[in-house]
């Protein structure tokens, strides 16, 4: 037996709750992982709330992240023992997920945690800091290095905006920081930002053009920010769309596409190749130091989780929110 979340819809309710849960809830894999944290996304917040249908089958522990050690593997990729991360491939919303002390798995999802991170830091860390990493890469592979001019980070005091900075910083780039809470400022400088700017001037209907300042855009907010943000890009940069805070409509126009050359790039965390994971997973685990994950997550109990998913969804969470299982 071992503990969990347990999320589960009839026509007349929605519900959440932390349940004592028999092994036999876990089903469709071929590897059991003892799980050591989780973490709690966005997406897992709506999943608690019922505020999106994130869910798409119930009754779901949700739960898109988790590290543990793996107990059984009928496939012998992995071994008894063998520490293992996970993000993404539906689970939390079609596959039973990480917040829980136990999941099944399939023994493809997984890759090898990093032997420079913890499982704890690996989870402060979590589908935001690596969906963050996959939004640098992708910037890099355009050719935007940090000598040619600034980069634009929206939704930055959340969980992939605080990673963005903090690993663009890292990496010698001028970050300006996009948010609804500047008086949070001091927070976002600490990552690394240069800049804080009020996210009221770019979440309002503009102009098909305006001034190019940005030389690339890492964008979690979408609609007329992720518009304006692609309206300001220089000639030739590039835009890494990650998520919709702000609305998945895109109404703008195809000036910056077509009078400046911009890139609009989408960034899938969920369905991303192995091998693009774990050139994610290594470069996370050489960059960001035990500090930086101290400053950027916090450390609740499963017990806690609940009213933290909440509290996120009413954008009351700073930073990352890792979750131990006790």
């Amino acid at each position: 037996m071992f503990k969990g979340i347990l999320v589960d819809k009839t026509e007349q309710d929605y519900n959440a709750e932390v349940k004592t849960l028999e092994e036999d809830v876990l089903i469709n894999g071929d590897t059991l992982v003892r799980v050591s944290y989780s973490t709690l996304n966005y997406k897992d917040a709506l999943a608690i709330t019922g505020k999106s249908p994130v869910i798409r089958k119930f009754t779901m522990i949700p739960g898109i992240d988790l590290a543990g050690t793996v107990e059984t593997c009928s496939t012998g990729k992995f071994n008894p023992g063998d520490e293992v991360l996970l993000n993404g491939f539906g689970v939390g919303e079609i596959q039973s997920g990480g917040l829980a002390q136990k999941a099944l798995l399939k023994s493809d999802w997984l890759i090898p945690l990093p032997s420079a991170l913890s499982a704890k830091q690996a989870m402060a860390i979590g589908t935001a800091g690596y969906t963050a990493m996959l939004c640098v890469m992708a910037l890099e592979q355009h050719g935007i290095k940090p000598e040619v001019g600034e980069i634009l980070v929206t939704g930055a005091n959340g969980g992939v905006g605080s990673f963005a900075i903090a690993i663009l910083a890292k990496l010698g780039y001028t970050v300006v920081a996009s948010t609804g809470r500047v008086e949070e400022s001091e927070y976002l400088k600490n990552l690394g930002a240069t800049e804080v700017m009020d996210r009221s001037q770019l979440s309002q209907p503009g102009r098909p053009l305006a001034k190019e300042r940005w030389a690339g855009v890492i964008d979690s907010v979408g609609s007329h920010t992720l518009v304006n943000a692609c309206a300001s890009t220089q000639y030739g940069g590039m835009v890494a769309a990650c998520g919709l805070a702000q609305g998945m409509d895109l109404p703008g126009t195809v000036a910056p596409f077509i009078l400046r050359g911009i890139t609009l790039a989408g960034i899938d965390s969920v369905m991303r190749p192995i091998a693009d994971r774990v050139e994610a997973w290594d470069r996370l685990a050489n960059l960001l130091d035990a500090d930086t994950l101290d400053k950027a997550s916090k450390e609740i109990s499963l017990t806690q989780a609940i009213d933290a998913a909440h509290d996120l969804i009413a954008g009351k969470i700073q930073g990352r929110i890792v979750i131990k299982m006790d």
